[in-house]
C-alpha cells in the first residue's frame, strides 16, 4: 500500500514501539495519523514528541482502554470492576451475543468508524493486558469463599471478567467488524512471545514456579491471538492482515538519571532504620518502615511496558544467551515494510499461511471415489441419511433436511424456482405425515420440524436447538438456527435462492467464454436436481459469504 496521502491509526501510539512506528510512517507523508494510547498525558506527551517529524500530515489523539466500552474508557479499570452497574454493562458486552448495540458501545469500534483509517498497527501487548489480570489467583479466592459458604454474586462477576479467553475472542470479533465496516486496507499487530523468546526455561518469573502461570498464560493468549489472526488473514472483506512477534527484549527508548518509576508511577524511597521480628513484620497493620519523603533516584534506561531498568538488570536480560535485545526501529521497519507490500519474510500470518497442511490433490481425487461407495450402499440398502448432526453447527442439518424435502417434492432447480410458498409448505407437510422413516430420522438426531402453521412441533427426546432458551423469547426464535421450518415463508427463501441460481446459470449462459477454467463447473444448473449438499454449500458459499480464500 502507497501510505501517502492515507490515514494510518496506531493502537498504543505511545509505547515504546509505537512511537518508533509513528516515526516510520511520518516518513511515509500520511495525510493524518491517529495515536490511541491508554493516558491522555502520555498520547499527547507523544504527539509533541513527534512535531520534527509530522511534514504535512495532521496527528490527531485518543486516548481511553479500547476493551472497553466507550462510557468507560477513560476510567480506570480497577474502579470499574468494583462498580456494579459498570461491571455489568462490562459483562454482559463481554458475554452477550454480538449485536450491533455492543458495537456502538465498543471504544476500539467508535475509533475505527470515526476515522476509518486504511492502515491500523496495533502496538498494544493485548496478551499482557489480558493474563496479567491473574484469573488463577483470582479463581483460588472465590474457591476459598465457596468453601467458607460466602460467595455472592459480586465475587462471580469480578472473576468473570478476569478470564482471558472471553475478553480475547470479544476484543477480536469486535475488532474484525470494525475494521471491516472501516474499510481498513491493512492490519499489523505487533504481537508477543510472552517469554522473550525464551522456553519454558526462562529464568524470569514472577513466583516459584519456573516458568509462572501468569508468564505461561501471557504466552497462551498470544498464540491463541496468532491463530485467530491467521483467521482473519482468510477472511473476505478483511484487510491484509499481518503480525510481527519480536522475540527479545525491546529496547530502548532513553537513557538518563531521575526519578524512577514503577506502572507511571515513582517509586517512594523508604527506610526501616531497626530489624523487627519476622513473627510481627506482616501482621495485619504492620508498618516498621518510614517513608523518607522523595522518590527513589538513578540511572536508568527506559524499556518500555517492561519499564525502568538498571545497568546491571538491563546488562543481564540482554546478554547472549538470555532474552538479548531488538530495538524498536527494527520491529517498525518490519511493520511498515510489511504495510507498503514488502515482505520482510517477518509475517507470523504468512508463516502460519505456509507452514500449515491444507487441501491435497490426492484428497480431491480420493473424495470422488469415498462419494461413489457412500452412495452405492445407500441404494445397496435402500435408505438416504441425508444428516446425522455430528458435525455441530445444526443450521448444516437444517438446511440439508429442507433441501433434500425440495428435492422430493421438485424436480430440478428451474421447478423449485417455479413454484408456490404456500403449495411447497402443504405438500412439504404431507410428506413428513406420511413418510415415517423419514420423521423419525430427522427428530432422532435432534432437530425439530415446525409445522406450517408455526404452531405445531414435531419433536423427539433431544432437540439441539431448544426453543425459549431465554426468558420472555419466542420458542420459534429457534428455527432458523436448527429446526426444518415448513412455514410457507421458509419455502420463499427455498424459491428465492432456485432463483438466484437460475440468475447465475443464465449469467454464466450469457458470456461469451464459457469454456476455460475461470468457469464454475461446480456451479448449480437450472435443470440440475435438486441435492441437499450442493444445495447447502451453496447457501454457506452465496448468503453466509462463507467460502475459503486460500488453500
Amino acid at each position: 500500500m502507497d501510505l501517502r496521502d492515507r490515514t494510518a491509526m496506531i493502537l498504543g501510539g505511545s509505547g515504546l514501539v509505537g512511537h518508533a512506528v509513528a516515526r516510520r510512517l511520518l516518513a511515509a507523508a500520511p495525510r493524518r495519523l491517529v495515536l490511541v494510547a491508554l493516558f491522555e498525558e502520555e498520547v499527547r506527551a507523544t504527539a509533541r514528541a513527534l512535531e520534527p517529524y509530522r511534514g504535512s500530515a495532521l496527528i490527531e489523539v485518543e486516548w481511553g482502554n479500547v476493551f472497553l466500552p466507550a462510557s468507560l474508557a477513560q476510567l480506570e479499570r480497577g474502579a470499574v470492576v468494583e462498580n456494579p452497574d459498570q461491571r455489568r454493562l462490562v459483562l454482559q458486552d463481554l458475554l452477550s451475543e454480538l449485536t450491533d448495540d455492543v458495537l456502538q458501545r465498543s471504544f476500539l469500534y467508535q475509533l475505527l468508524l470515526k476515522y476509518k483509517p486504511d492502515a491500523v498497527v496495533d502496538s498494544i501487548n493485548t496478551a499482557t493486558a489480558f493474563a496479567y489480570q491473574d484469573p488463577v489467583e483470582s479463581a483460588q479466592q472465590l474457591l476459598a469463599l465457596a468453601a467458607e459458604g460466602t460467595v455472592d454474586r459480586a465475587a462471580v462477576e469480578r472473576h468473570v471478567l478476569l478470564l482471558t479467553l472471553p475478553q480475547l475472542i470479544r476484543h477480536m470479533q469486535i475488532l474484525v467488524e470494525a475494521l471491516r465496516r472501516a474499510e481498513t486496507r491493512a492490519y499489523v499487530k505487533i504481537g508477543t512471545s510472552g517469554t522473550g523468546g525464551m522456553g519454558f526455561n526462562i529464568p524470569y518469573t514472577h513466583s516459584e514456579e519456573r516458568p509462572s502461570r501468569p508468564l505461561l498464560l501471557k504466552s497462551a493468549v498470544a498464540g491463541a491471538q496468532s491463530l485467530l489472526l491467521f483467521l482473519l488473514g482468510r477472511t473476505p472483506g478483511a484487510p491484509a492482515t499481518i503480525e510481527i512477534k519480536p522475540t527479545a527484549t525491546i529496547a530502548w527508548r532513553e537513557i538518563g538519571f531521575g526519578s524512577i518509576r514503577r506502572k507511571g508511577k515513582p517509586i517512594p524511597l523508604v527506610d526501616c532504620p531497626e530489624p523487627v521480628p519476622v513473627s510481627e513484620a506482616f501482621r495485619p497493620g504492620a508498618r516498621p518502615w518510614c517513608d523518607l519523603g522523595k522518590p527513589l533516584q538513578g540511572v536508568y534506561i527506559d524499556v518500555g511496558e517492561n519499564g525502568l531498568f538498571s545497568s546491571d538488570e538491563f546488562e543481564t536480560v540482554t546478554a547472549l544467551g538470555q532474552m538479548e535485545f531488538i530495538t524498536p526501529e527494527e520491529v517498525a521497519e518490519y511493520a511498515v515494510l510489511e504495510l507498503e507490500g514488502r515482505p520482510t519474510g517477518r509475517d507470523v500470518v504468512a508463516a502460519l499461511d505456509g507452514a500449515t497442511a491444507g487441501p491435497t490433490y490426492r484428497a480431491g481425487l480420493l473424495r470422488a471415489h469415498a462419494l461413489d461407495r457412500l452412495h452405492t450402499l445407500e441404494r445397496q440398502f435402500k435408505t438416504r441419511t441425508v444428516a446425522y448432526e455430528m458435525l455441530g453447527p445444526p443450521r448444516l442439518t437444517k438446511l440439508l433436511f429442507e433441501s433434500y424435502l425440495c428435492g422430493q417434492l421438485r424436480s430440478s432447480v428451474r421447478a423449485l424456482a417455479g413454484s408456490q410458498a404456500g403449495d411447497l409448505a402443504r405438500d412439504g407437510l404431507a410428506l413428513v405425515e406420511r413418510d415415517g422413516p423419514l420423521r423419525s430420522h430427522i427428530l432422532s438426531v435432534g432437530i425439530a420440524i415446525l409445522a406450517p402453521d408455526g404452531e405445531r412441533l414435531y419433536r423427539g427426546s433431544t432437540v439441539v436447538v431448544a426453543g425459549g432458551g431465554r426468558a420472555g423469547s419466542d420458542p420459534r426464535d429457534a428455527a432458523p438456527r436448527g429446526w426444518v421450518d415448513l412455514r410457507p415463508e421458509q419455502f420463499g427463501m427455498w424459491i428465492a435462492r432456485a432463483r438466484e441460481m437460475l440468475a447465475q446459470a443464465e449469467r454464466r449462459r450469457s458470456r461469451a467464454a464459457d469454456s476455460g477454467s475461470d468457469v464454475d463447473w461446480t456451479a448449480l444448473g437450472a435443470d440440475d436436481p435438486i441435492e441437499p449438499a450442493r444445495f447447502a454449500t451453496w447457501v454457506f458459499r452465496y448468503e453466509d459469504r462463507g467460502e475459503r480464500i486460500k488453500r
